[in-house]
C-alpha cells in the first residue's frame, strides 16, 4: 500500500529527503517545509517522483 516518494527542494532542486505514503488516502502531491543541505536554510520540499 504504502510507495517510496523522494522530496526535492523547491529553490535547488535536488533531491534530498525519501519517505513513504498512503496514495490511496493522499492522491495530492505533498508539500513540506524542511532543511536544505545544499541551500543551507529550511526550505520547501516538494514530493518528486
Amino acid at each position: 500500500m504504502r510507495d517510496l516518494i523522494s522530496y526535492s527542494c523547491g529553490e535547488c532542486k535536488r533531491k534530498n529527503y525519501v519517505g513513504t505514503k498512503n496514495k490511496k488516502k493522499n492522491p495530492d502531491r505533498l508539500e513540506v517545509k524542511k532543511y536544505c543541505r545544499f541551500c543551507k536554510k529550511h526550505t520547501m520540499h516538494k514530493e518528486s517522483k
